[in-house]
C-alpha cells in the first residue's frame, strides 16, 4: 500500500502539463495542447483536475466538477478518474476516490457519480471493492 501523498488540485498551465502523460493514458485522443484548451474551457463549468504526486511524479488523475440535476440532486461528478500503469495496485486510486468523496462531502453533495467505459473492467472491479453502484447504462450518439 503507498504512503499516503497529498493531493492537489491543478491551477497552471505547467501543473496540467505534468498531469498529462497519466491522463493521455485514459484519454489517448487527446494531444496535451487540446487536454489544456479543453480543460480551460471547461473550468467555468466548474470542473478541476487534482492529481496525486509522489516524490518525483505524478501517479494519479482525476478530472470532475460540481452539479446539479433533476435525478440526483446536487453531486460531484467525476470525469476522469485514472492512475499511471506503472503505479497501479499501491492505494493512489482508492486515495483518490476517497479524497473525491471527502470533496463532495465538503460541497454538501448528495451523491457522487461517475461513468466507466464497458472495457474498463480493472477499473470495474476497483469500484465494485469500493461498494459504488453500478446504476445504468450509459448510451451516446457520434455527431
Amino acid at each position: 500500500m503507498a504512503n499516503i501523498k497529498m493531493i492537489s488540485i491543478a491551477q497552471t498551465e505547467d501543473e496540467l502539463r505534468e498531469c498529462f502523460p497519466v491522463m493521455h493514458q485514459l484519454r489517448p485522443h487527446l494531444g496535451e495542447n487540446e487536454f489544456i484548451e479543453r480543460v480551460q474551457n471547461q473550468a467555468q463549468y466548474s470542473y478541476k483536475v487534482a492529481y496525486l504526486k509522489d516524490e518525483t511524479q505524478v501517479v494519479a488523475v482525476t478530472g470532475y466538477r460540481i452539479s446539479h440535476g433533476l435525478a440526483w440532486g446536487k453531486f460531484l461528478y467525476v470525469d476522469d478518474l485514472v492512475t499511471d500503469e506503472n503505479q497501479r495496485s499501491k492505494g493512489y486510486g482508492k486515495q483518490m476516490l476517497d479524497w473525491l468523496t471527502e470533496q463532495a462531502k465538503q460541497q454538501n453533495c448528495d451523491q457522487l457519480h461517475l461513468d466507466s467505459g464497458m472495457q474498463r473492467k480493472d477499473a470495474h472491479r476497483f469500484y465494485d471493492r469500493e461498494n459504488m453502484t453500478r446504476a445504468g447504462y450509459h448510451f451516446s450518439i457520434e455527431l
